[in-house]
């Protein structure tokens, strides 16, 4: 017990950045008496136990490693907010609930890191939801955001509390990348570049990221494994980016490049899984099929669009299938040792396709929305998501 209080202790001063001679000071003891408590060789006085985990900002039983019981608490409330968030789609009272899950377990943790970024990440979504992302097209054909409109989306502005407090005070690097990745997107929402660039440069660049050095740490079947992992998560960031960019300048859509493009990248997770065996990757395919189907029309393309939506229903009852199941195991041979914990949607994404299509939305959609749904083949696709 003495070696965990030590050890405790040293993590979290380590943590909070203070020399073995600040904590001595703060504490009225002598650095020695630190150092022995640190090693194990001795026991700080019983009164001394409440200003050690005062200062700190844990309980005494946190010093001691008795985190499980607290941990256990944390991990429900999260559990029982992402049931929450699952069923959330197109209904706000669920988004309503899972905050509400989430403010009252602060109540009981009001510092815990997790739930804060979990309630951060939840009022962002729900924003998002109920106040929209309201761009257009400037005058030069890109793409930009309506910020005046931002401004007033109040759960964009608590989302945005929460990270800066969170950037303030965690030492947990898992914390701080969640919580830039929230603020670089919210900051440029509002037209706040200065601070979405701030934020971004905080991390560090794309071959130093962890699945790169995962994939480097390794030999055999593990180095196998970490590359099959780094393949299909570049693939899938890679393939939003490219979405991105050409929803970016206006100037791609006065040709077809954008449907050739987006062919491109659906044929690339061919190349990487050629056994048509995606796993949850399935949900990517689905994106970019509905995506795909809205650039068809929109050039012409009228019969293959049709061609798109049925490919998005073929891999959303892929995706479906696996929700709840077991663990998932690739078996194309570049991704053959990578495994996957089971599916964690509600089993309805293909029950949901008509509406969210066409998942990625250019500002300018809503034409080509009222011709391909005026369509009678569409009425019958949608009949066929719902069977």
């Amino acid at each position: 017990m003495q070696y965990q209080l030590g050890e405790t202790l040293r993590v979290l001063r380590s943590r909070d950045g203070k020399t073995q001679e600040e904590l001595a000071k703060a504490l009225g003891v002598t650095a020695q008496a630190v150092s022995r408590w640190e090693t194990g060789s001795c026991y700080p006085d019983t009164e001394l136990l409440p200003a050690i985990a005062n200062l700190f900002g844990v309980s005494i039983d946190e010093l001691f490693g008795y985190r499980n019981d607290r941990d256990k608490k944390v991990d429900a409330i999260l559990r029982q907010a992402d049931g929450f968030s699952i069923k959330s789609r197109g209904d706000g009272e669920w988004l309503d609930a899972c905050i509400d899950v989430l403010r009252t377990g602060l109540k009981q943790f009001p510092q815990n890191e997790r739930l804060l970024l979990a309630l951060a990440d939840t009022l962002s979504e729900t924003g998002w939801r109920r106040n929209c992302e309201w761009v257009y097209y400037d005058d030069e054909g890109f793409i930009r955001h309506d910020y005046d409109r931002h401004r007033e989306n109040k759960y964009w502005a608590e989302a945005i509390a929460i990270c800066e407090r969170l950037l303030a005070v965690s030492h947990d690097g898992a914390v701080v990348a969640k919580a830039v990745s929230l603020l670089v997107l919210l900051y440029r929402n509002l037209g706040e570049y200065g601070k979405a660039v701030a934020c971004a440069e905080r991390m560090l660049e794309m071959k130093h990221c962890r699945e790169v050095l995962l994939a480097a740490s390794a030999d055999g079947k593990a180095e196998a494994r970490y590359i099959g992992e780094l393949l299909l998560r570049m693939l899938h960031i890679f393939s939003e980016q490219l979405v991105y960019g050409l929803i970016a300048n206006l100037h791609h859509f006065d040709s077809d490049l954008p449907v050739r493009k987006v062919k491109g990248v659906i044929d690339m997770y061919g190349l990487v899984c050629d056994d048509g065996r995606f796993g949850v990757y399935h949900d990517d395919l689905v994106k970019l099929y509905l995506y795909l189907s809205r650039l068809q029309w929109a050039c012409g393309y009228r019969d293959d669009a049709f061609v798109s939506l049925d490919e998005a229903l073929a891999h959303a009852r892929a995706l479906d299938a696996l929700a709840g199941g077991e663990e998932y195991a690739f078996t194309a041979p570049l991704v053959s040792f990578v495994r996957q914990a089971p599916g964690e949607g509600d089993g309805r994404t293909a029950e949901l396709l008509p509406d969210d299509w066409p998942f990625w939305m250019n500002p300018d959609y809503g034409q080509v929305e009222r011709e391909i749904k005026a369509d009678p083949r569409w009425a019958a696709w949608a009949a066929r998501c719902r069977e």
